[in-house]
């Protein structure tokens, strides 16, 4: 019976093939060790790509694998066995057969457009810029916390790679938008966190200047 070493923690753990009850993905987890039926994580990592409908980001494959892949996609570029290109400002990652490369390319560029829409909302009339313009002006009006909800409730529409799509479009830092995608799911939205209305410092009263004694002889 075949032996598989997990893709996580270095390829140390081993289980048998039969053991492992692999999903859709091709991937099992056993007490957070991971394990697919693609082999290595080299080898997971290729198969995803290639297989995939619209190519990869390095943040995407991290949030469905659940591991750090950005050394093994810059190996994979080098030996030629992935193509990279630069979409929507973000580098994914494509198959290396040609037709699938159009197919993939095509997809993740319609993709980008359909994401930036629902941000605000489903209008074919609305140019890319204009929606970009419309977001920005939102944003300035919530202070830190809920713009922290809004972006991390927009992650959560997009899905794999969202907190990075959305961290990119609102001018954001990636962890800032995770963090506010995860205080949703566990429904820490404290209105406490958000300052008082007449909080702050108190506002100083401007007292009436001293009127000057003047002697007088009686």
């Amino acid at each position: 019976m075949r032996w598989l070493s997990s893709y996580s923690h270095r390829g140390k753990y081993y289980t048998l093939q039969g053991i492992a009850e692999f999903n859709a993905e091709g991937l099992w987890s056993c007490h957070s060790v991971w394990f697919s039926r693609f082999g290595t994580l080299i080898d997971t990592v290729r198969a995803f790509v290639e297989r995939s409908e619209a190519g990869y980001s390095a943040a995407e494959l991290k949030e469905v694998l659940g591991v750090e892949t950005k050394h093994v996609l810059v190996g994979l570029i080098r030996s030629a066995d992935l193509e990279r290109e630069k979409v929507h400002g973000s580098y994914v990652y494509f198959s290396t057969e040609e037709s699938q490369r159009r197919r993939q390319r095509k997809k993740r560029q319609k993709r980008g457009k359909m994401q930036l829409a629902t941000v605000v909302v489903t209008n074919p009339d609305l140019a890319s810029d204009e929606a970009k313009a419309a977001i920005l002006l939102f944003l300035s009006t919530l202070d830190e916390h809920q713009r922290r909800l809004y972006a991390g409730l927009e992650s959560l529409k997009l899905g794999y790679g969202g907190d990075e799509h959305i961290a990119q479009l609102f001018g954001m830092d990636p962890h800032t938008v995770a963090r506010g995608r995860q205080e949703l799911l566990e429904g820490d939205c404290d209105r406490s966190k958000l300052r008082a209305s007449g909080g702050g410092r108190p506002s100083v009263k401007k007292k009436p200047p001293k009127s000057s004694k003047r002697s007088s002889r009686s």
